[in-house]
């Protein structure tokens, strides 16, 4: 049984210097994606602070489709190029929003999210997935924050079949 430790009490800079580490240890040894993104999902999710949403959309049929996340329930459907998601998928590079209402069309799954980080995951230069953290403070994530979680998301490339 893997045990995470709460990190929310860690400077930023420590905190994503362990995050990584249990992530690495919580998907040693699984290869299945939706187990491996579920528990990304939450351990993201109770080791970042202020955060309201926490998961995964992944990329089928030429679009993305939620897949395992924390927090209140979500958009199904986001096309590529469309709200913060959908632009990381068709750049294919992360997305660090202050202001989501500010943001060209803005999808607002929850009216209560005020800033988004939104990390793709590539594989072979395809995007196969995007990972996506919402704040409900505005200005909430950093270069800081999105450096991290492109560690956390290179590590779940090693351990995911995607």
């Amino acid at each position: 049984m893997f045990d995470a430790a709460d990190l929310r009490h860690l400077p930023k800079s420590e905190l994503y210097e362990e995050l990584p580490r249990q992530l690495d240890g919580l998907l040693h040894g699984e290869r299945d994606l939706v187990a491996n993104l579920a528990n990304a999902a939450a351990l993201i999710f109770q080791s970042l602070p202020d955060l309201n949403w926490a998961g995964f959309y992944l990329m089928k049929d030429g679009g993305l489709v939620l897949g395992p996340f924390q927090g209140r329930t979500a958009c199904v459907r986001i096309a590529v190029g469309q709200g913060v998601c959908g632009t990381a998928a068709a750049e294919k590079r992360t997305q660090l929003v202050a202001d989501v209402h500010a943001f060209p069309g803005h999808i607002a799954c929850d009216s209560a999210s005020a800033s988004e980080l939104v990390v793709p995951l590539i594989v072979d230069g395809e995007v196969k997935a995007v990972l996506d953290l919402d704040s409900p403070t505005p200005a909430r994530f950093d270069a800081d924050d999105a450096a991290g979680c492109e560690r956390l998301v290179e590590v779940l490339l090693r351990h995911c079949v995607l």
